[in-house]
């Protein structure tokens, strides 16, 4: 038996793929989950189709922006921990610069061009999200039982909105699998290799719930700008589920209501970072730069953004090291295949609304994002690559 526990690759691997995604990957948290799968799964083949489902259902379970917290994982798992901070760096950092320039006064994109590659950016993400739908259906739900449970994912994020929807699909697949599944034993498990110890695990959960606990209560007694920065954002990524446009009023209330940030500016910081590549939490980073505490902009950027990020992260770690234990059980097993079918029901969900709903606005964007898929499911090209063209063909619909 070969040593999972051991990364198979090294960090500047991890950088460069994690870099390229972050400087192509627009269309929020499940455009990113497909730009993921595409690269990891079907073309590096990091991990098989299974564990990477796995890794979606457990981080849609956790508060936290989602597509960073797999993200991280997979760094993690490729190259150990300095591979996880690889990989959060490398898919952060070009939308947290872009947006930090934007608080800074840099010129704002204006023109059809502008205009049109931003909406060939949204059409490029119907095309990955529907490559991710097609391929994860035909692996994660190949009977009827688990085709079920994905159409019931469907119904209950349609019927109950917003990340209690998708959590409730979860739970929901989860039982049902438990219920349903258990027939369909798999021959084999396929361990996720997560170097991190027990020790380390119990450590991160406890750092976690000091530093919620904590930060009010170091604010009540000496209440520095610094001190209620750290504070408000931390807060704001530790209590929120389904990550990306969610954090969006948790984030208002901590900064527009007291007056840290006006509202103006706020709206403004939220239409930049719908422009942007990366994960939407990067807006902390314009929000830290415009409320300039000690220190300055770039400071009060970069503490809001590691701030925002860091609960997530600490949740991640304190659950991974019981991951692949809790796997192999065989009611894990069934558990798990129903939830991976409850998460191809949400993506196919989120597939109609709000991607298609906000790109797909006639003929010619349709041919665009078909053109897309055809491109990923049949000449098997990289996505970033496909990004490329469909904002290419953005501007010539626009013109």
């Amino acid at each position: 038996m070969s040593d999972t526990s051991r990364p198979a690759g090294n960090i500047r691997e991890v950088f460069t793929a994690f870099m390229l995604l972050g400087l192509t990957s627009f269309g929020g948290p499940i455009a990113h989950l497909g730009y993921f799968r595409v690269e990891f799964v079907e073309r590096r083949r990091w991990l098989s189709e299974q564990a990477y489902a796995d890794l979606v259902a457990l981080c849609q379970f956790l508060p936290g922006p989602a597509s960073s917290q797999v993200g991280f994982a997979l760094g993690l798992m490729r190259a150990g921990p300095w591979g996880a901070a690889a990989a959060w760096t490398a898919f952060t950092l070009p939308s947290a610069i872009l947006l930090l320039l934007f608080a800074l006064g840099a010129a704002v994109l204006d023109g059809f061009v502008s205009q049109g590659i931003i909406h060939g950016l949204k059409v490029a993400a119907v095309a990955i999200v529907a490559h991710a739908v097609w391929g994860m259906a035909r692996n994660l739900c190949p009977d009827r039982r688990r085709a079920g449970i994905a159409l019931a994912a469907v119904i209950t994020v349609v019927l109950v909105s917003g990340p209690p929807g998708q959590v409730a699909a979860i739970v929901v697949g989860a039982l049902a699998g438990m219920a349903l599944c258990r027939v369909h034993l798999e021959p084999e498990v396929h361990e996720l290799p997560l170097p991190v110890p027990a020790r380390t695990g119990h450590l991160a959960g406890l750092v976690f719930v000091v530093l919620l606990a904590g930060l009010p209560l170091l604010v009540w007694i000496n209440p520095s700008a610094i001190l209620a920065l750290m504070d408000a954002f931390y807060r704001a990524g530790a209590l929120v589920f389904g990550g990306g446009h969610v954090v969006l009023p948790l984030l208002e209330a901590e900064v527009v209501q007291p007056g840290w940030v006006g509202a103006d500016e706020f709206l403004a910081g939220y239409g930049a970072a719908q422009a942007v590549p990366g994960p939407l939490f990067t807006f902390a980073a314009y929000l830290g730069a415009v409320m300039s505490p000690p220190g300055g902009s770039l400071f009060g950027a970069a503490l809001a953004l590691v701030m925002i990020f860091l609960p997530g992260m600490l949740l991640l770690v304190a659950v991974l090291p019981h991951w692949n234990r809790f796997r192999r059980w065989d009611s894990a097993q069934a558990l798990m295949r129903g939830a991976n079918a409850a998460v191809v029901g949400i993506l196919g969900a989120a597939l109609y609304q709000p991607v298609w709903t906000s790109a797909i606005l006639g003929p010619y964007e349709f041919v665009l994002a078909l053109t897309g898929f055809l491109l990923l499911s049949v000449w098997k090209l990289p996505a970033w690559a496909v990004v490329v063209v469909l904002a290419s063909g953005g501007v010539l619909i626009t013109s």
